[in-house]
């Protein structure tokens, strides 16, 4: 087995979870999402007007899925593995300006993902701010 695949096996296998810096998922969010979704997370940044669709409300996540927070769905989205067309385009794929895919996302009952810690932060953070 390649030693980074082998190396990326013993990490999912080894670590119980991942901590979030909620802070850094804010300024990351402040820093590269805001412009189409928002301050609020709400939709309607300053570039809602170039976009073919509007940018969703980030903060309705949860409640468009009977309350519950789909967070390796977010993840992957986020750093490109599932695009998002409705923008008129796929959104900007955010996981290799985040860093490299070697922290693990756990979601109960659904699985993991190998991700950035970048994106971890992120996600929680978007989980953060979920109203009902």
């Amino acid at each position: 087995m390649h030693t980074s695949l082998l190396a990326a096996v013993l990490t999912v296998i080894a670590l119980p979870g991942v901590a979030q810096d909620l802070d850094r998922g804010e300024r990351l969010y402040f820093q590269h999402c805001a412009v189409c979704h928002g301050e609020e997370a709400r939709g309607g940044g300053p570039m809602t007007e170039v976009l073919a669709t509007p940018p969703s409300d980030l903060t309705q996540i949860a409640a468009r899925r009977d309350g519950g927070f789909p967070v390796i769905e977010i993840a992957r989205l986020i750093d490109g593995r599932d695009p998002i067309l409705t923008h008129g385009g796929e959104m900007p794929i955010f996981g290799f300006v985040f860093g490299a895919f070697d922290t693990v996302l756990r979601e109960p009952g659904v699985g993991t993902l190998l991700t950035s810690a970048e994106v971890v932060d992120l996600v929680g953070w978007l989980e953060t701010v979920q109203v009902e």
